[in-house]
């Protein structure tokens, strides 16, 4: 029986850390939730380095902002990596609808947490037409609750933003290789640009 008790409380502290640990996940989860974005909120600014296919842009004073960009729509897309098989499938397709994309009034910015040198080279193998933006302690990936601290990258997440500066559309879990995903958001630009012309 006296060899039995040091089992039982073994048991017993075990089975308070397993309760523990799912309290904490719990609870993180739980935040993470708390501090999503709604949709009509105020996209929160930011100021990130970032490359184009022609070169980079690091000096503080040319550095983008996204409330520069205000009077457009704007396509914001998290991503986890260059060079990556799905981010390279995603901004692909980003570049062979940009043109539809631009017809509809929208500015696509990709953002990860790869250096500007390594946009720079990803957007001239792939001759992207938008600028990639460089968040390298994922800042601003947190802002719109688009980092995976278990993995350290980016979750693949994309944000419609429209001109006066508020989140329209927010897809959370976005697919790389999902049609359906793109004709999501393509639905959600038609709808903004109607409204912006029945508002004229």
């Amino acid at each position: 029986m006296l060899m039995r008790l040091p089992l039982l409380l073994v048991s017993l502290l075990a089975l308070a850390i397993v309760a523990g640990a799912q309290t904490i996940t719990a609870s993180a989860s739980v935040k993470v939730a708390a501090n999503a974005l709604k949709i009509g909120e105020m996209a929160p600014d930011f100021k990130l380095p970032y490359a184009t296919q022609e070169r980079v842009f690091i000096r503080p004073e040319e550095q983008l902002t996204l409330s520069s960009l205000r009077g457009k729509n704007v396509i914001l897309a998290f991503y986890p990596a260059d060079w990556s098989g799905g981010c390279t499938k995603e901004v692909c397709t980003l570049r062979d609808t940009f043109a539809d994309l631009a017809k509809l009034d929208a500015t696509v910015l990709g953002i990860s947490g790869d250096y500007v040198f390594s946009h720079h080279e990803w957007a001239k193998y792939h001759k992207l037409q938008f600028p990639l933006l460089s968040d390298h302690d994922h800042k601003v990936a947190r802002m719109y609750a688009s980092y995976d601290e278990a993995s350290g990258f980016n979750k693949r997440t994309v944000f419609l933003i429209d001109k006066q500066g508020r989140i329209r559309y927010a897809n959370m879990a976005f697919r790389a290789g999902s049609k359906e995903d793109y004709d999501r958001l393509r639905a959600e630009l038609e709808k903004l640009k109607a409204e912006e012309a029945a508002q004229k």
